[in-house]
């Protein structure tokens, strides 16, 4: 998880979990996972998580790429981060995200636009807002928000497209920021965030 992903996750998507919200997260980085402790810190939600298996338990544990072993129409919110990137055929994968959110709930996805390549085990995607608009409605959802930014380079003079500074080498991380005080382009993640409803 990337400095950007949680200040996107913060300015955007923080709001729409009120206390009694039950959440499922797609893929969390952590138990519990940065998201949760930004937006329920108190654990006045019910927030499930669902992945493959990891060395940290999950409530759902995947065997199939596109088939969550969970009930459709179950959650007010579906969110993943950092995940969309690492599957396949997303266009499969986006119905069955939908199918577990219910009528009127949200799907959050923040995904990396300008991230380098990284396997997990694969990494196939970078999706645009225009990508994912169209993926969301394909699903049957409405969006809400959906934009590329990076709020990492409010920091900086100006931004390169690539990785999060908290993920960059430290000789890399050192050059940028003595680059910066002569306003050269600092890199920066920039990531897609999307809010959509499900009609």
């Amino acid at each position: 998880m990337h400095a950007n992903s949680k200040l996107l996750f913060d300015k955007y998507a923080r709001e729409h979990f009120p206390a009694g919200r039950k959440v499922l997260e797609i893929g969390p980085d952590l138990s519990p996972s940065n998201y949760r402790k930004i937006a329920d810190p108190t654990n006045a939600m019910t927030w499930d998580t669902v992945d493959f298996p990891r060395d940290f338990p999950t409530t759902f544990t995947l065997r199939e790429e596109y088939h969550f072993p969970i009930a459709a129409d179950t959650y007010d919110v579906v969110l993943s981060g950092q995940v969309i990137e690492h599957v396949r055929k997303v266009w499969v994968w986006m119905k069955e995200v939908t199918r577990v959110c219910k009528p009127g709930g949200l799907v959050i996805t923040i995904n990396p636009v300008s991230w380098p390549y990284h396997e997990a085990p694969v990494d196939c995607w970078r999706i645009y807002p225009e990508g994912m608009r169209a993926l969301c409605d394909d699903a049957g959802l409405d969006v809400v928000y959906c934009e590329f930014e990076s709020l990492e380079s409010k920091a900086f003079h100006a931004a390169l497209p690539g990785r999060s500074p908290d993920w960059q080498p430290k000789f890399v991380r050192r050059a940028f920021a003595m680059l910066n005080r002569f306003k050269f382009p600092v890199e920066c993640a920039f990531d897609t965030i999307t809010i959509a409803r499900k009609r």
